[in-house]
């Protein structure tokens, strides 16, 4: 068999053609599906991490919700400026009640404590211990906040087996909010005709 210039033309164009296609056609959309699997796997990391802020964002929801729960729960116990003698009077009926003598009471200026306002009390009174303890106990189990500070006991000179407790209770209370003004009603312009 004999090649011609004719053959060797054409089996030159039939090799021409595979490797024409891989540098023009193959080569190109490899090099663009690569970039576009890349593109695809950014993609799917920035999905991924928006997943999980996402869920986050619903958890902060639920903690802020309960925050605001518990807020709302402590402030449900702190009573108005107004309601701080009822305190007083229920400091009073519990000391009583467990066989204190009535409580002498010594009112000082009111403080600022974060966003509410404590009102410190000077307390005296007299009993055996066990009346005292049922006290404190008491005192504890009241819906309101309230803090002992300063505490001290001493034994009673003139009745044996009895104490003098003198303390510092603080109780927290709200400032009542003041109510919005009214709004003045708006001027007329020219007057009534």
């Amino acid at each position: 068999m004999k090649l011609g210039v004719r053959h060797m033309l054409f089996g030159a164009v039939v090799l021409a053609i595979p490797v024409s296609s891989w540098f023009l056609v193959f080569r190109p959309q490899n090099r663009e599906i690569r970039q576009a699997e890349n593109e695809l796997e950014l993609k799917n990391l920035t999905l991924a991490k928006l997943r999980e802020e996402t869920s986050r964002t619903s958890d902060l929801k639920k903690a802020n919700e309960d925050i605001a729960q518990s807020i709302a729960n402590i402030e449900a116990r702190l009573p108005r400026a107004k309601e701080v003698d009822a305190v007083v009077r229920q400091v009073t009926e519990l000391a009583v009640g467990v066989g204190l003598s009535p409580p002498s009471f010594k009112s000082s200026k009111p403080l600022d404590a974060a966003l509410y306002r404590e009102q410190p009390l000077e307390l005296s009174t007299q009993g055996d211990f066990a009346s005292f303890y049922q006290f404190l106990i008491r005192l504890e189990q009241l819906p309101r906040l309230t803090r002992i500070m300063d505490l001290k006991l001493s034994k009673d000179g003139e009745h044996e087996g009895r104490i003098e407790a003198k303390f510092t209770l603080s109780i927290y209370f709200q400032e009542e909010k003041p109510a919005p003004a009214p709004s003045a009603p708006a001027a007329t312009q020219g007057g009534a005709r």
